[in-house]
C-alpha cells in the first residue's frame, strides 16, 4: 500500500520540525532552561526561543517570544538570574532575565556583538567575548553604537589564513574577552592585542578565568589551541599546556583545585583522537586520563538538522573527583562515567545520538538531548546510577503523528582486506516485501566525522520517494578507534572507496529488494570527493550528485581556506608533488565519467570554494556529458545544515528530483 502523500517527509517539513538544544540544569538541579528553534516560512529565517522547565513537575513555560534569534541561556550561580543572546536589537548582545519575571534588561550594545557569556560564581559579573580591531576597546564610544555601513574598499592581505568559511574575509579584528558588573554596567577588557581569545570558565572560587588562546608568533602555520589561567585579582597569566595540540572545554571541579579538559596533540594532524586532561593547581600538573582509550572524547556525529547544539566538556560531581563526558563510538554518541583515577564506564549506552548534555553538578541526574533515524530530538532526564531515561519534551509531538519515519537498520560487515566496517540501510517509507527498490549511497563530509543513530532529514525525503538509502563509516570515519581514522590520510580514493564499494555488494548480495540496475550516490565536502572520484572508477551507478565537493587538489591547496595545510596532512603532498596531487584529483578521471551528475555549490563557500564545482562542470560539458550545475547565492559550506531555509530546501529538491529522474 502506498504512502498518502500527506504523510511523505518532504523537503519542506523542515518549516514544520523543530530543533531543541542546548539544556541547561540550575545548581540545584531542579529546573532546566534549553532553546526550541524554527524556521518563519514568511522571512526564511531561523527563529529561537527559550523555555523553563520544573524537572519535578515537568511544567513548561516560555521565557523568551518573538521571531529573533535568542539562545545561550545560562544560569546565575545564585539561581536567581539567566544571561542569555539575542539579536533583537540587530547585534548579538546579552540580555538578563529575573527568574522571578519582567522583561529582558539588554546588558551590551558593542557594534560586533558578543558570544559566550561565563558567569563569575558571585553572580555578579558575566564574562564574554567580543570582537575588536587593533586599536578599539570595549569601552570606545564608537564602538558602543551600531556602526555605519563600511564603503567598499580593497583588502590587503599579508597573512595565509586571511578568509575562513562562514566568516568572509578577515577585516583586521581580534576575539576578545569582557568582563560586565551587572549592576553598574562597567566594562572591563582583560586581553588585548594580535590574538584571539576564547573564554571557557571562571573558578568557584572567583580566582582564576579559564581561556585558550593560541599566542605562537606565526600563525599561519599553528594550529595549537593553549589553556591559560588569568587571575581575576592579580591580573596575571599562567599557561597550563605546552602547545603541543589543541585543548579546550575547560571545566572546574567545585572545589577549584583542578581542571579539566578535552584536547590532544598533533600526532596525526586534525586526525588524533580527543583525549580527557586534568590539571591539578596545587602540584602544577597536567595529566592525561585517558590516553591508551581508543574511543575520541566529544560529539562528531554528523547530521542535518539540529540548529546550534552544544557539547560541554568533563561536568564534575560533588566529589571533585567524578565526572560525566559524551564520547564518539560505533555510530553512537554515549554518555560515560569517570574518575581521576582513571575508571571510565557507560552511563547511557544505547543506539543513539546524544547531542546535549547538562548535570547542574550532581551526578545523580542528568539531562540529555537525544536524536535517532525516526526521532529529530528531544530532552530526556538521566538516572545517572540506573541508566534510566525518561523523555520530558515532545517539540514535534504533531508532526511525527502524521508522518511516516524510516528506520535505519545496522550493518555490520568486512571489507575485502578484512576490515570490520559499520553502517546502516533504510527502506523505502512505502516497502512491500516481493517488490524491487533503487538505492541511493550517502557518504559524510570529513573526512573524520560519524554517520550516526541520528535523525537526518536529506535521508529520510529520499525514503519517502521510493529510495532505500544506505550510509555506513568508511575507513577515515570517527567512532572506530585511531588507526581506523587515520587509515585515510594519504589514501584518498584507495581503501576508503572499496570500503564504500564492499558496502554496496553486501547490501546488494543480502537484501533482495534492492535493484543492482537503479544505484545513485551523493555526498558533501569529502563526500563530494568521494562521489566524484567514484564515477570516474566505475560507470554501476545511474545517477549522481556531488555536493560542496572537491575535484582538484592542485587548486584546492591555494584556494581553500585551509588547503595549503589541509592538503598536506590529508593527501600528504603539496605543491612540490604535482603528481600525487593530481593522482588523487577526481578532474583527472573526467575521461572515464559517464555516469549523469548533478554538481551543487554555494557561491560563498571558502572551505570547497566553487571553482572546484566549475572546473568539474566546464570539463564534463566540453566532453558533452549528462550534467547538470546548480549554484547556491549566499551560501557557504554549512548549506545542508544552517543554510537560508529556502535554498535549503531547493537543494533537497534538486537531489531527489535528479534520482528521480535518472534512477
Amino acid at each position: 500500500m502506498k504512502l498518502k502523500e500527506s504523510n511523505r517527509i518532504n523537503a519542506e517539513a523542515l518549516y514544520e520540525l523543530k530543533s531543541v538544544v542546548d539544556p541547561q540544569v540550575n545548581e540545584k538541579g531542579q529546573e532546566c532552561l534549553y532553546v526550541l528553534t524554527s524556521i518563519c516560512k514568511e522571512t526564511d529565517k531561523y527563529y529561537s526561543n527559550i523555555f523553563y522547565k520544573r524537572l519535578d513537575t515537568l511544567d513548561t513555560t516560555q521565557w523568551t517570544f518573538g521571531k529573533d534569534r535568542n539562545y545561550s541561556p545560562r544560569w546565575s550561580p545564585n539561581g536567581e538570574q539567566v544571561v542569555f543572546i539575542s539579536n533583537r536589537s540587530g547585534k548579538n548582545q546579552l540580555f538578563l532575565l529575573n527568574k522571578q519575571g519582567g522583561e529582558a534588561k539588554q546588558l551590551t550594545f558593542l557594534a560586533n556583538g558578543v558570544s559566550n557569556p561565563v558567569w563569575s560564581p558571585d553572580s555578579k559579573e558575566i564574562a564574554f567575548q567580543c570582537n575588536l580591531k587593533m586599536g578599539e576597546t570595549v569601552e570606545d564610544k564608537e564602538n558602543i553604537t551600531e556602526k555605519k555601513e563600511e564603503k567598499v574598499t580593497s583588502l590587503e592581505v599579508t597573512n595565509m589564513k586571511y578568509k575562513s568559511d562562514g566568516k568572509g574575509f578577515w577585516d583586521g579584528s581580534y576575539d576578545h574577552i569582557a568582563i560586565i558588573n551587572i549592576e553598574s554596567g562597567d566594562l572591563e577588557q582583560i586581553t588585548s592585542g594580535e590574538n584571539n581569545y576564547y573564554v571557557q570558565s571562571w573558578s568557584p572560587d572567583g580566582q582564576y578565568i579559564a581561556i585558550s588562546a593560541d599566542e605562537s608568533d606565526e600563525k599561519d602555520f599553528s594550529f595549537i589551541a593553549d589553556i591559560y589561567l588569568y587571575n581575576r585579582k592579580e591580573r596575571n597569566w599562567k599557561k597550563v599546556t605546552e602547545s603541543n595540540g589543541s585543548y579546550g572545554k575547560a571545566t572546574w571541579t567545585p572545589d577549584s583545585k583542578r581542571l579539566g579538559l578535552i584536547g590532544s596533540g598533533r600526532e596525526y594532524e586534525n586526525a588524533t583522537l580527543s583525549k580527557i586532561w586534568v590539571y591539578d593547581l596545587e602540584s602544577d600538573y597536567l595529566q592525561c586520563l585517558t590516553p591508551e582509550w581508543d574511543v575520541n572524547v566529544g560529539d562528531y556525529a554528523i547530521g542535518d538538522f539540529q540548529q546550534g547544539s552544544v557539547t560541554p566538556g568533563i561536568l564534575w560531581g560533588e566529589d571533585n573527583e567524578s565526572f560525566t563526558f559524551l564520547g564518539t563510538d560505533h555510530g553512537n554518541t554515549i554518555v560515560y562515567f569517570g574518575n581521576i583515577s582513571g575508571a571510565i564506564y557507560p552511563s547511557l549506552i544505547d543506539n543513539h545520538h546524544v547531542y546535549g548534555l547538562s548535570t547542574g553538578g550532581s551526578l545523580k541526574r542528568a539531562i540529555v538531548a537525544i536524536s535517532t533515524p525516526t526521532h529529530p530530538g528531544d530532552l530526556y532526564t538521566l538516572n545517572l546510577e540506573t541508566g534510566e531515561v525518561q523523555q520530558i519534551t515532545d517539540v514535534n509531538k504533531e508532526f511525527a503523528e502524521t508522518h511516516t519515519f524510516s528506520e535505519a537498520e545496522p550493518l555490520q560487515f568486512h571489507s575485502r582486506d578484512g576490515w570490520e566496517l559499520h553502517g546502516w540501510l533504510m527502506k523505502p517509507q512505502d516497502f512491500k516485501a516481493g517488490e524491487k527498490y533503487p538505492m541511493v549511497v550517502e557518504i559524510h563530509g570529513g573526512p573524520h566525522a560519524m554517520y550516526a543513530n541520528s535523525y537526518f532529514h536529506e535521508f529520510q525525503t529520499l525514503t519517502s520517494n521510493g529510495f532505500a538509502v544506505l550510509f555506513i563509516n568508511p575507513r577515515g570515519s570517527h567512532g572506530y578507534g585511531q588507526q581506523f581514522v587515520d587509515a585515510v590520510r594519504g589514501d584518498y580514493g584507495g581503501k576508503d572507496y572499496e570500503d564504500i564499494m564492499d558496502a554496496v555488494d553486501y547490501c546488494l548480495e543480502t537484501f533482495d529488494f534492492i535493484d543492482a540496475s537503479r544505484l545513485g550516490v551523493t555526498g558533501g565536502s569529502y563526500g563530494g570527493f568521494m562521489t566524484n572520484w567514484i564515477i570516474g572508477h566505475t560507470d554501476r551507478f545511474k545517477a549522481a550528485v556531488t555536493q560542496r565537493s572537491i575535484s582538484n587538489w592542485i587548486s584546492f591547496y591555494g584556494v581553500s581556506d585551509i588547503g595549503y595545510y589541509f592538503t598536506d596532512w590529508q593527501i600528504k603532498a603539496d605543491l612540490n608533488d604535482i603528481e600525487t596531487l593530481w593522482k588523487h584529483s577526481p578532474l583527472a578521471y573526467v575521461n572515464n565519467m559517464q555516469t549523469p551528475l548533478l554538481i551543487l555549490h554555494g557561491e560563498k563557500d571558502f572551505r570547497c570554494p566553487i571553482e572546484q564545482a566549475e572546473q568539474l562542470f566546464i570539463a564534463l560539458k566540453v566532453q558533452k556529458k549528462e550534467t547538470k550545475f546548480v549554484r547556491f547565492p549566499e551560501s557557504n559550506h554549512e548549506l545542508s545544515r544552517s543554510g537560508k531555509p529556502t535554498l535549503r530546501i531547493e537543494r533537497l529538491n534538486y537531489i531527489n528530483n535528479w534520482f528521480l529522474k535518472y534512477v
